[in-house]
């Protein structure tokens, strides 16, 4: 008998030992390339010119097979709280970190590629009882995009950045949060962005380290900072976007490698979180290696290399033009993020944007990579957003 699309169930993660057996297998039958012709010197961003350098990826693949502890981050998992329902016949799993303070205010978190729900394992208990009896608490709702972790890997198309943000208000919904604020970065981002959109009544307001101009904005006005973040925004797309064409165009294609080899898969993802972090060589300068091989091997376990990467060919480039965000935003642009937006172009698609940070440190990953900022800059986002609500209301 199929269980009703309303039917919220409880989830436990549980590899089995021979699924990790067969991990560690494959990872000591790596067959492996020569070394990069562009070897210099630790430490220094040259180093990674051709990608991720042989010596780094034989490094953290010695210690995925020796010394790293799946069961740890699967118990942490466990320990938060985790749940599945399906939604337009999709099986959507969540992590739901509910607040024990009476005043706490429902909060919605999306991810986004190649990051997962593992992005936000160190900051949900400080979210949702935070140590400081001042600070704001939260019901955390964290879902994981369609083909990625233990949601379901859609078997058609046409499940993009609208048609997800659809699904995380019926999600919010059904756990009884008909309002909630929505925070998002990468395609999560994306999807926050059409969340304040699409669904002002649900949406209390947005905090985000992704915002979009629409077109037609010019650099006329703009500081010498923000056009230079206009310049390393188009130096990126034109020269290190390779993977997202990819991902785009050919998904299948690239997918068999992250779905058949765990080393592929690594150095897929490691790549990007050596180049989009605050760091000037290693991604590990900031982000534990197990942190890291948190993500990855969730990635590894569920499958989902391939089926992630399709968000790209559901949803590049397909942000609407015309959307227009008018419910409170707060917004913040980390520095060595690899997307950064200026405010005047963001406030000709963000309406009412009630916070903007500039952060000192930080990379695409804050919650990895400056967790304790990342929190502090979370809830003094979202208070100028309930605050801006509640005059609205």
């Amino acid at each position: 008998m199929s269980r009703p699309d309303s039917d919220v169930r409880a989830f436990e993660a549980h590899a089995t030992d021979a699924e990790l057996d067969d991990l560690r297998a494959r990872l000591a039958a790596a067959r492996l390339p020569e070394a990069e012709t562009v070897r210099r010197a630790a430490p220094g961003p040259g180093r990674w010119d051709q990608g991720v350098p042989l010596a780094d990826l034989v490094d953290v693949v010695d210690y995925w097979r020796t010394g790293y502890d799946w069961r740890s981050f699967e118990a942490r998992l466990n320990r938060v709280g985790q749940f599945r329902t399906t939604i337009e016949g999709l099986g959507i799993h969540f992590l739901h970190r509910r607040s024990a303070r009476a005043d706490a205010t429902p909060l919605l978190m999306t991810h986004g590629w190649p990051g997962s729900i593992a992005e936000f394992i160190d900051v949900v208990d400080e979210l949702a009882d935070p140590q400081d009896a001042d600070a704001p608490a939260f019901h955390v709702v964290a879902p994981s995009l369609p083909g990625f972790g233990y949601s379901d890997k859609p078997a058609t198309t046409g499940w993009g950045t609208e048609k997800i943000a659809a699904a995380w208000v019926e999600l919010m919904g059904r756990l009884g949060y008909g309002e909630f604020a929505a925070h998002g970065g990468d395609w999560g981002g994306n999807i926050t962005t059409v969340l304040g959109g699409r669904f002002p009544a649900h949406v209390l307001g947005i905090h985000s380290t992704f915002a979009q101009a629409p077109p037609g904005v010019t650099t006329d006005g703009l500081t010498a900072v923000e056009r230079r973040w206009t310049e390393e925004t188009a130096h990126f797309w034109r020269h290190r976007a390779a993977y997202a064409k990819q991902q785009a165009t050919r998904p299948q294609t690239i997918g068999y490698s992250l779905v058949d080899s765990p080393v592929g898969l690594l150095a897929w993802i490691l790549d990007k979180f050596a180049e989009w972090s605050d760091t000037e060589d290693s991604p590990f300068e900031r982000i534990s290696k197990d942190r890291i091989l948190d993500n990855v091997t969730l990635y590894w376990l569920t499958h989902t290399g391939a089926s992630a990467a399709r968000i790209y060919f559901e949803s590049h480039n397909s942000l609407d033009p015309e959307l227009r965000v008018d419910v409170p935003s707060a917004i913040s642009m980390y520095p060595r993020d690899i997307e950064k937006c200026p405010r005047p172009w963001a406030q000709e698609r963000y309406r009412q944007i009630v916070r903007w940070t500039a952060p000192e440190a930080g990379g695409h990953f804050p919650s990895l990579e400056v967790p304790e900022y990342f929190v502090q800059d979370l809830r003094e986002g979202l208070a100028a957003v309930l605050t801006a609500t509640s005059r609205r209301h």
